[in-house]
């Protein structure tokens, strides 16, 4: 089971994201402010609120309760192939 550790905002809807399993990358997520729809996703059309982005149980949550399962991310990211091995340490 795959977990994020750190997320690092770099404007606009991009973070980017260090795993337990010594993989990090950056990932693009403006599909929950363009493409997404619902009550949960609405806030996110604003930046800010997605800037409030924090880990909780290994995944990316928002204040609203919105979660991202962490396996789900790191299976779209290694099958898009922007997972290199890198340390969290910074």
């Amino acid at each position: 089971m795959v977990h994020v550790i750190r997320v690092l905002r770099l404007g606009g809807y991009r973070l980017k994201l260090w795993f337990s399993d010594g993989t990090a990358g950056e990932w693009d997520f403006s599909d929950l402010a363009n493409v997404e729809r619902g009550p949960m996703v609405e806030p996110f059309k604003d930046p800010a609120f997605f800037n409030k982005v924090f880990v909780e149980f290994g995944g990316l949550t928002w204040p609203n309760g919105f979660d991202w399962s962490p396996e789900a991310l790191h299976a779209d990211m290694r099958a898009a192939g922007v997972l290199q091995v890198e340390s969290a340490v910074a």
